[in-house]
């Protein structure tokens, strides 16, 4: 039976909010997460796949109090390099670096994080002691994938300052006004899952597990309960998690959403998108799970979520459609989606701003953020008038001038 939960307000805008905007100068306290990476195991960049991203898994939380988390070190990390805004502000805690485990795709971009290689920055890594290595298993992970004959150059070159700090699963502890607290995951290896509460919200970061030992399907639930964002696994499909990919250490959608309704969960995340997932396969991994669920979002690179903005306890800003060749049309359009709030609608409305991957449509009714439209054009030809049917995926929702009015941002699936 699906869970009825208060629904989101969604938002769209061309990127995540401008670096260096400061949380701490709101009058409300406001946690702010953003996506830099969000795909498993590999990197890709199959065009099928642009939308959502091909990234391996990278996070950053700005909490209300200026201090910084970044969640995991994939390809993601070298993004967030890019455009990283060292943490500011009498109150700031400085750059704490969670890592869930010792994967490849959670630690290949630490090489390519620019910060790094600045001798003024500073940063703090937290994770487990590995049986494999012992003492300092960080450490080693890290100076291990630069060594000879790995990469050019070695950790020494790094003129940062660097700090390590072993936990294990079932610890609290405080960075500034946030707890942070860990547990176990069921993952090959070993793997942490962070949970991290701010006096604006708590996020709970659930990457690589796999359903079926209770006892860690137990520390799971205890991660999640009652989390504002419950960032969850959804790489595989129930039917590759019982044949093809069982004990690979990865979880579905559908065990998502078991586990965001049993820990008591407002919103899920569905995240570490399969590498061979295109965009069509996340869009109709996303309609089921919205069956299920309500509250339900897929990860993509650059999605910022805010917690603690006045007027609603959660906002999902998501990124701009790419560049590409617009002309402005007048064309008589007939468009059929879900509301915000789940119903069923049919609109007729002229497209003004088309292009050869989507368009901008104006509406009076507001859809719902990564849901998907059916667009029935009538264009001109040389005979006459002649209908498109296209199937389009909402990215973003913007005001218009015209009051009762939204302007609808669509990438073209079909």
């Amino acid at each position: 039976m699906k869970d009825k939960l208060p629904i989101p307000r969604v938002l769209a805008q061309d990127g995540p909010f401008q670096r260096g905007f400061s949380i701490a100068d709101m009058a409300a306290p406001v946690t702010k997460l953003n996506f830099w990476g969000v795909r498993g195991s590999t990197p890709t960049v199959d065009p099928a796949t642009w939308r959502y991203g091909g990234n391996t898994p990278c996070l950053e939380l700005e909490a209300p109090d200026g201090t910084q988390f970044i969640l995991d070190c994939g390809t993601g990390l070298r993004m967030l390099g890019n455009r990283w805004v060292a943490p500011s502000g009498e109150k700031s805690q400085g750059t704490h670096i969670l890592i869930t485990h010792y994967h490849w795709d959670h630690i290949q971009g630490v090489p390519f994080f620019a910060p790094l290689y600045l001798p003024n920055n500073e940063f703090k890594f937290y994770s487990f002691r590995s049986k494999f290595l012992g003492r300092d298993s960080l450490k080693q992970v890290f100076e291990a994938q630069m060594a000879v004959p790995y990469f050019p150059v070695d950790m020494s070159v790094m003129s940062a300052k660097r700090k390590f700090q072993e936990v294990e699963g079932g610890e609290s502890f405080t960075i500034g006004e946030n707890k942070i607290t860990t547990r176990w995951l069921n993952h090959p290896q070993g793997c942490l899952g962070f949970r991290i509460e701010t006096p604006a919200g708590t996020v709970a970061y659930a990457t690589d597990n796999e359903p079926g030992n209770a006892k860690l399907d137990e520390s799971l639930r205890e991660l999640a309960a009652g989390a504002d964002i419950f960032i969850n696994d959804a790489q595989f499909t129930a039917e590759q998690m019982e044949t093809t990919r069982k004990g690979w250490g990865h979880s579905s959608w559908l065990e998502g959403v078991k586990a965001a309704r049993q820990a008591g969960a407002k919103t899920l995340v569905l995240f570490h998108h399969d590498p061979d997932s295109t965009d069509r396969k996340l869009d109709s991994i996303l309609r089921q799970a919205r069956d299920e669920f309500d509250s339900v979002f897929a990860a993509s690179e650059g999605m910022v979520i805010t917690l603690g903005a006045p007027g609603e306890a959660v906002q999902a800003h998501m990124p701009g459609t790419r560049t590409a060749l617009r002309r402005e049309v007048q064309c008589h359009a007939k468009v059929c989606g879900l509301t915000e709030g789940g119903r069923e609608f049919v609109e007729e409305t002229v497209v003004c701003d088309l292009s050869l991957q989507g368009a901008m449509i104006t509406l009076t009714h507001l859809p719902q953020l990564q849901s998907e439209l059916q667009v029935t054009m009538e264009t001109p030809g040389t005979n006459g008038e002649r209908r498109i049917q296209l199937k389009g995926y909402v990215v973003r929702i913007d005001d218009t001038n015209d009051k009762g009015r939204v302007s609808v941002g669509v990438v073209f699936t079909d």
